[in-house]
């Protein structure tokens, strides 16, 4: 790859990330602190770029260099996201979310695959009960938040700031059509969190106990509806008032990763998630090709059960609801 062809695929590359408000000419002018015209200058590839402008942009929209000179390294950067209680909030990670949200829905064509062996983080917010316990058992055990160290869960006790965000959250979800890839075990992981905190005597009633299962019972009957329908919405909208495309594919093959690949305009990004909340992500071309053929495998393997295979769709979704129904049954 030349110089000028490697500084074009940078000068794409930026433009297909910049939000539809922003132009490449400003962007750049602010990273380089330059002028509009110098900006226009290197941007028609009539000026080169030196190495320090190329390492400023390449930091700034984590890109390998190895990419953008096409050099063939078996190297991929990944740009990491990591919750913590001090340096980088659960409110700034569902706001980024909120915010890579928007990006996508505002490009002409996009689509999310999510291959999961949890439940995905958007479909815990339909119902209030649900986000309460994700919230509490997230800050008290994953992000260890010194505030939830002798705290039981009560109901009632989000921050003001994070249901709305939530709320958002799932909304510009239900807007940008998705593939999920889902198996039987995908609901396993939030039965084992509940569990835990009740043996660990974090609830103060049995009820507030119920009342969590019966929202998480609430959300998988919201999945199979949506599943039926082949169309996204919330909880509540006629059904009639269709959004974005939803294709559920039932996965015997394999237990998921965690994969998320988004496509918008032909650019991809894909999302690798680690410890419950965090992940990382790459714009690499090679690797997310790759990554979206895997998961087209993945999809050949699968049986598709939205808005057909009637019987495996209620099979499966029956597996799901039986698990949740056996937990309110030993609390009875």
């Amino acid at each position: 790859m030349t110089t000028t062809t490697a500084q074009d695929f940078l000068f794409q590359r930026i433009k297909a990330l910049l939000p539809p408000n922003q132009t490449i000419v400003d962007a750049i002018s602010e990273l380089l602190n330059i002028s509009s015209d110098s900006a226009y200058r290197r941007i028609r590839g009539e000026t080169q770029l030196v190495l320090d402008e190329v390492s400023i942009l390449c930091n700034h929209f984590s890109f390998s260099m190895d990419q953008l000179l096409n050099l063939k390294t078996n190297s991929v950067l990944f740009q990491n996201i990591r919750v913590d209680a001090n340096n980088y909030s659960y409110e700034q990670y569902l706001q980024e979310l909120v915010q890579l949200m928007q990006q996508a829905e505002n490009f002409s064509t996009k689509e999310i695959i999510y291959l999961t062996k949890d439940i995905p983080i958007f479909h815990n917010f339909y119902f209030t009960s649900l986000a309460e316990f994700r919230y509490y058992f997230w800050m008290k055990y994953i992000l260890r938040h010194p505030d939830f160290s002798d705290k039981h869960f009560q109901f009632d006790s989000l921050p003001p700031t994070i249901e709305p965000l939530s709320k958002k959250l799932i909304k510009l979800y239900t807007k940008i059509p998705s593939v999920e890839i889902w198996n039987t075990e995908c609901v396993n992981s939030t039965i084992s969190q509940i569990e835990f905190c009740k043996d660990s005597g974090n609830f103060l009633r049995a009820s507030d106990i119920k009342k969590i299962y019966e929202a998480l019972e609430m959300t998988i009957l919201h999945l199979q509806s949506q599943a039926e329908n082949g169309y996204k919405y919330l909880p509540g909208e006629e059904e009639q008032t269709k959004k974005a495309e939803f294709n559920f594919f039932y996965n015997r093959v394999i237990l998921g990763d965690n994969t998320i690949l988004v496509s918008a305009d032909q650019n991809k990004t894909a999302y690798l998630n680690y410890d419950v909340l965090n992940y990382i992500r790459t714009t690499d071309v090679d690797f997310c090709n790759q990554c979206y053929e895997d998961l087209k495998n993945i999809m050949r393997k699968s049986t598709l059960i939205s808005k057909t295979s009637e019987k495996q769709r209620n099979i499966f979704f029956g597996v799901l609801l039986a698990k949740i129904e056996d937990r309110k049954n030993i609390l009875s």
